[in-house]
């Protein structure tokens, strides 16, 4: 669904990009605390979380590539808002989907630089939204277990396309170039990707599925089934420790209770790149060449007569292969795995920075409140 330059005119352009920077500078402090928060036992285990989220960008952008057929003559791709927003939040969710994007945009002109607003708006902002919203509600009201993630996360994903495409709709009727009726690209739009909207549920049931198989403990939106597994020392035990209790020689004495140990998450991390290279390395050569929803729409309503040459058209990596390269799969394959390591690189970089300057800001935090306590010592 990346709107390419010229479909929206110029001043919807412009207002759709304030949102999207309103949109990431929200994500960016949201993050912050979502990735101070998160990891087993807080503290320095959430520090692993910045390169997972980079993983999950990464991941989002290799599995993208794996565009799948859903009626005749069109095929559709994951968006990621949804999968993005469940793994590791809504707030970082948002930043993966436009770190996605911006590296899209630049490095293989897929989706427009004048429409890159638009793109974070509807692709990152309305799905993570619209997901997230859906997901917290059904584990309200779902049994707490892991087929309910599983469950929420196939129902929010699924109904998180559709709203996509109603988004792009709404920015069409603002300023769309061409002179369509709207009704008509809302009723092709919707109903394509609803049917795009399964493949999404499924892609993001069975990797939210097998992450919470294996550490629902890194899983943002099954923190709550983790929680339950964490044994913590009361603080009343190291402050006012009671009398201990009449006990004859033979009795044994009870063993203190200690914090569950820290789990590496080395392995996941290496699974998921290597999920991530294997798709966009290998497999993405046997994706559908078939147009995706918004192409098949926009060619069939006109809405591409007034389409602008991409910015980028002239990239080594433009349309995902590797110029002068005659292999196909090879020159595929390659610029799939460069993609890859480009996401990964500067999604890990923004997380990191970010989860730093959190670090940070908590000591400075705590100083005021600190002070009065040292001058009462005094």
């Amino acid at each position: 669904m990346h709107v390419p330059d010229g479909f929206i005119n110029a001043p919807v352009s412009a207002a759709a990009g304030v949102v999207a920077a309103a949109a990431v500078a929200v994500s960016l402090r949201g993050a912050r605390r979502e990735l101070a928060g998160a990891g087993t036992g807080g503290g320095t285990g959430a520090d692993r979380t910045a390169p997972l989220a980079g993983l999950v960008a990464a991941f989002i952008f290799a599995v993208q590539m794996l565009n799948f057929p859903v009626a005749a003559g069109t095929s559709g791709h994951l968006l990621g808002g949804a999968l993005a927003a469940i793994l590791v939040g809504p707030y970082t969710g948002v930043l993966c989907v436009s770190v996605v994007l911006l590296m899209q945009g630049v490095l293989f002109a897929d989706g427009g630089l004048t429409a890159l607003g638009i793109n974070i708006s509807d692709m990152a902002l309305t799905t993570t939204v619209v997901a997230y919203g859906v997901f917290r509600l059904l584990v309200k009201v779902l049994p707490r277990s892991r087929r309910s993630i599983t469950v929420a996360s196939f129902t929010a994903a699924l109904l998180s396309v559709p709203a996509a495409a109603v988004c792009f709709t709404a920015l069409y009727a603002l300023g769309g170039t061409t002179d369509v009726p709207i009704g008509k690209v809302f009723t092709a739009m919707v109903g394509l990707h609803v049917l795009i909207g399964i493949g999404e549920a499924v892609i993001t049931a069975l990797t939210v599925g097998a992450v919470i198989a294996v550490r629902p403990d890194l899983v943002h939106g099954a923190r709550d089934l983790a929680r339950p597994l964490e044994l913590r020392t009361s603080p009343l035990a190291s402050t006012a420790p009671a009398a201990a209790p009449d006990r004859t020689a033979d009795e044994p004495t009870p063993a203190p209770a200690t914090a569950a140990p820290r789990r590496s998450t080395r392995p996941l991390w290496l699974a998921g790149l290597a999920a991530a290279l294997l798709c966009a390395g290998g497999l993405s050569y046997y994706a559908s060449s078939s147009p995706d929803g918004l192409e098949k729409v926009a060619h069939d309503k006109g809405l591409d007569t007034k389409t602008e040459a991409h910015a980028t058209a002239d990239s080594p990596l433009a349309d995902y292969s590797v110029k002068d390269i005659a292999n196909p799969r090879l020159a595929g394959g390659l610029a799939g795995v460069i993609g890859v390591a480009a996401t990964l690189a500067v999604g890990t970089g923004v997380f990191v920075v970010l989860r730093r300057r959190r670090a940070a800001a908590a000591p400075a935090a705590d100083t005021p409140a600190s002070a009065p306590a040292s001058a009462e010592q005094s």
